[in-house]
């Protein structure tokens, strides 16, 4: 057998690859394979990834052939790769663009050559219900109001539909970027093409993958000014409404006049008309219908923008089913999902267009070099340690996670980046509260009114305010472009999306150059720790290392993250 033994990979015939981590090649074998597998776990000195159906059709949507992803496997495997997995790759890429939808006139048609295919989709009753008539052996005609739907069903036989059914205009959009203002970075300006695509019908819908802090807005911006069309923008909270309209004011040449609010506070509709996804879900009772779900189909979009992709809900997915016809562009730091509806994604909002890794944007200085650190914190004594052990599942977690033992370290932390803008970011209240009252900061919840939270946000960026304590909400589309460090007192379960956000909340380039400090607070020997292993997956396929440290080496000057 064939075996180069400085190669990093391993490649399984159960499609799962193998990374070691201690080695020259290892940054380039992570980046290679970020393309086209995804992380399963990441321990010390073994990586392992799983290549699937779903990650081989995101790299070949964003412009990857197979033979890309043959070549970065057997170039860096140790022992030869099994015919197994090379062939599976060349067959899943294969299937990407075999069915395709196409309209020809008012008709929307399902057409593929390969007549088989098209009979297995005829026959099968998850596809049929949303077809109406056998045209040809290679086309079918399909009821153009569930467009969505049957793209959700083909790709549940694992054939999904390349959509090349186009878009409606939808009413005029006077905007432009104001590149006088500001410079558009060469990645940003290829995001917008790869989702452009030239206009053409392969282009108008997918999602852009970048980091928090590398300028995903204005991606945004970039593709509405493509675009040129009323555009409907879909945030995380209001916050974040308030963040895209001054950002629009500020990058874009528009009209304050065409930029509307609508929002639990406002209802207005404009030719950029922002909204969050709490409103659109909103319903006076479990049985009645979502009041403000007509926001979607009657103002002519000719854009709708979902910005923090990986966070929609569940209802927004089921009505941007039935509005195909319009252009979405999705704008997220991870693809993950915690709850797996990946392929909804990817069906519905469209494939991966463009992604870059995380480091090699702090490589080019666009985003702050970052260092990573879990302290791990014992129980305090005996007593709590009995109290956990004979809890139950969601209660252990919480014992875990509010760990008396942390607060100390916490001020441990603080003492040594005294002077920094500190970011303290947890899940329970009860903790935050009594972390804000021992350390004299303010604390930010989903119950503060948000002209205070405006007023806080912006004392911090000022310097005004060194540390600044908030709940989940700090997650989610905060511009503190200073905030150099992050301690995370307790997180969501294992949740990789919310690693990515927390992180990114610190990832925007200082003033200074220097560096971000990320820290998690985690309870040995718990479920704290089960959990956050799982979290660690996401900083490790963004190539941070990340390192474990006990929480007696945390010292105020020196130690941990020096």
């Amino acid at each position: 057998m064939d075996v180069r033994k400085d190669n990093p990979l391993i490649v399984q015939s159960d499609r799962t690859v193998l990374l070691e981590v201690d080695g020259p090649k290892y940054a380039d074998a992570r980046d290679a394979l970020a393309v086209f597998a995804e992380l399963v776990k990441s321990p010390e000195h073994i990586h392992t990834y799983r290549i699937t159906p779903l990650s081989i059709w995101n790299a070949k949507a964003a412009g990857h052939s197979a033979e890309e992803m043959v070549e970065a496997l057997t170039s860096l495997a140790k022992y030869p790769v099994p015919g197994n997995i090379v062939r599976d790759i060349r067959d899943y890429a294969a299937r990407y663009g075999r069915v395709r939808l196409v309209r020809e006139g008012d008709r929307l048609l399902l057409e593929s050559e390969d007549a088989a295919l098209l009979q297995e989709a005829w026959s099968n009753k998850a596809v049929r219900r949303y077809l109406v008539e056998r045209l040809s052996l290679q086309r079918i005609e399909v009821d153009p109001a569930m467009r969505g739907h049957v793209k959700q069903a083909m790709i549940r036989i694992g054939y999904p539909v390349e959509d090349l059914a186009g878009f409606v205009d939808g009413g005029p959009l006077a905007i432009a970027l104001a590149a006088e203002r500001f410079t558009v970075r060469r990645y940003q300006e290829a995001a917008v093409d790869a989702f452009w695509a030239g206009g053409s019908a392969r282009g108008g819908s997918g999602v852009v993958v970048l980091p928090c802090g590398a300028g995903k807005t204005i991606v945004g911006m970039g593709a509405m000014a493509r675009v040129g069309r009323k555009t409907l923008v879909l945030t995380t909270n209001l916050t974040a409404v308030r963040q895209w309209r001054d950002e629009l004011l500020a990058k874009c040449r528009i009209e304050p006049s065409d930029i509307g609010e609508y929002t639990g506070e406002r209802k207005e509709i404009r030719p950029v008309t922002l909204s969050t996804y709490q409103i659109l879900t909103y319903r006076r009772s479990k049985t009645e219908t979502f009041v403000h779900f007509g926001l979607f189909s009657g103002n002519d979009w000719g854009l709708i923008v979902y910005d923090e992709v990986h966070l929609l809900p569940a209802p927004v997915f089921r009505v941007t089913a039935e509005i195909q016809a319009t252009r979405r562009l999705g704008l997220t730091a991870t693809l993950v999902r915690e709850d797996g509806k990946e392929d909804e994604v990817f069906t519905l909002i469209g494939p991966k267009r463009y992604d870059v890794p995380w480091k090699e944007l702090e490589r080019q200085g666009y985003i702050a070099q970052a260092s990573c650190t879990e302290v791990r914190v014992p129980l305090l004594d005996e007593h709590q340690r009995m109290r956990y052990a004979t809890a139950d599942k969601r209660e252990k977690f919480r014992l875990a996670s509010e760990n008396p033992r942390k607060m100390d370290t916490l001020k441990r932390l603080l003492a040594r980046h005294e002077g920094e803008l500190v970011l303290v970011i947890g899940q329970y209240l009860r903790q935050l509260k009594e972390i804000a009252r021992l350390v004299h900061a303010p604390l930010i919840t989903g119950k503060t009114p948000n002209d205070e939270r405006s007023d806080l946000y912006g004392k911090f960026r000022r310097g005004e305010i060194k540390v600044l304590v908030v709940s989940k909400v700090g997650n989610f589309a905060i511009d503190l472009p200073d905030a150099s460090v992050l301690v995370q007192v307790s997180g969501t379960f294992g949740s990789r999306q919310e690693e990515a956000q927390r992180l990114g909340r610190i990832l925007r380039p200082k003033s200074d150059g220097g560096q971000a400090h990320f820290y998690s607070l985690v309870t040995r020997d718990t479920a704290d720790q089960d959990f956050a292993q799982n979290r660690q997956l996401f900083l490790t396929e963004q190539g941070y290392s990340y390192r474990i440290v006990d929480d007696r080496e945390v010292e105020a000057t020196g130690g941990a993250g020096a």
